[in-house]
């Protein structure tokens, strides 16, 4: 039997378990038809909303390249370098829910068998704000969605009640979710933010008001860098600056951590995968801690702004990983998902050398040495002589 690309993530079928993510190319209509066409098994809308945004005076993405001699990191062009990270201060999309709904409906009828989601935000902060989360997901399941993934992560909006704002509170994720499952007819995933001391808490919010998926990272908050010969921001409006979201290949390692929080705490349930990933070896990272699906944004971006290079060699690397296991008996991602998130253990489990004991900062038991009695000895030797 050949190896199968497809996988069923929250009850929908894909082709292939990649998507791209809601990022700037996702706005576009044409943008989206391509991606399908290069293959994407699915796409993320641009987030929609209902409420009025309006983005900056300037360049909204840009990427950060490092010397591999000197380490410098820098947003302007020089030879030699390696990309490190993009860079983005876009807040979501401009455009209304009625010029979205009828490009939902077109892409729908060109591609149906394709899995578009709808990127949806709204406010937390009263009765009003909550139903316009129900509006937008009425309006884009009727156009013909084929789910939800409700962004509770931005990093940087300015309302209090939106974005990660509303992905730090266990409250607010939980009343977002309960409303927004009142009316969905679709799968409804919540993405939430990674600058949280425990998302796993996040996570169990979002399971228990009945989110069907946990989508995770978004992008971290964070500055540009200073140009040393200008000391100004090496991306600024007027001189001035506001937090930005860090994404693409120097996220990688700070996701995974974040997606074992999740993925060990709550085993049973389905989690998409983004962050740094540019190739199939990354994305089987997210694979073995237990995701079903992974997105993809920076590379893509780099790629034709839609990455058919990127999925082409996705679906290649997922397709030659499952012939390398043939062996094993491993024909889809689910015969190898989550096979290496019990790995991940607390750092008092971690062996020590030569057989040495560490007890995790707690006291040791009986028979081992008194810390403190030591400690005083050694004063008091110290105190004599």
């Amino acid at each position: 039997m050949g190896a199968d690309l497809s996988v069923t993530f929250t009850g929908l079928r894909f082709q292939n378990p990649f998507l791209l993510s809601s990022a700037p190319p996702t706005e576009s209509e044409s943008n989206i038809m391509r991606a399908f066409d290069a293959g994407w098994g699915g796409v993320v809308t641009k987030t929609i909303g209902l409420h009025p945004v309006t983005n900056v005076a300037g360049p909204k993405t840009k990427f950060l390249r490092t010397d591999p001699v000197t380490t410098r990191m820098s947003m302007q062009k020089r030879p030699g370098t390696a990309l490190h990270s993009s860079w983005n201060w876009e807040l979501i999309s401009d455009k209304t829910i009625d010029w979205w709904l009828p490009r939902i409906a077109r892409v729908k009828q060109a591609h149906p068998d394709r899995i578009l989601v709808a990127s949806i935000m709204a406010g937390s902060g009263s009765d009003k704000e909550l139903r316009h989360w129900q509006d937008l997901a009425a309006g884009c399941q009727d156009a013909g969605a084929d789910a939800f993934e409700l962004n509770l992560s931005c990093p940087h909006m300015d309302r209090q009640d939106m974005g990660s704002n509303v992905g730090k509170d266990a409250g607010l994720i939980s009343v977002v979710t309960k409303v927004v499952k009142e009316v969905a007819k679709v799968p409804v995933w919540c993405k939430l933010t990674p600058s949280t001391t425990d998302i796993a808490a996040e996570a169990r919010a979002s399971f228990a008001a009945g989110a069907d998926a946990i989508v995770s990272s978004n992008t971290f908050p964070s500055l540009p860098p200073i140009d040393p010969a200008t000391l100004e921001f090496e991306v600024n409006v007027d001189g001035y600056v506001s937090s930005g979201g860090l994404g693409g290949p120097a996220i990688l390692p700070l996701s995974l951590a974040k997606m074992s929080q999740m993925t060990q705490a709550f085993p049973d349930k389905s989690f998409s995968g983004i962050g740094g990933i540019t190739d199939f070896s990354e994305a089987l990272s997210f694979f073995l801690l237990g995701c079903g699906t992974i997105q993809v944004c920076t590379a893509a971006m780099l790629d034709h702004a839609i990455g058919p290079n990127v999925i082409k060699a996705l679906n290649q690397g997922l397709a030659e990983f499952l012939e390398a296991n043939a062996e094993r008996g491993w024909t889809s991602v689910e015969d190898f998902r989550g096979l290496r998130r019990d790995r991940v253990v607390t750092h008092s489990k971690i062996r020590r050398p030569e057989g040495k004991e560490y007890f995790g900062g707690q006291d040791a038991p009986e028979g081992y040495a008194d810390v403190e009695a030591s400690l005083s000895a050694t004063r008091s030797v110290t105190r004599s002589s």
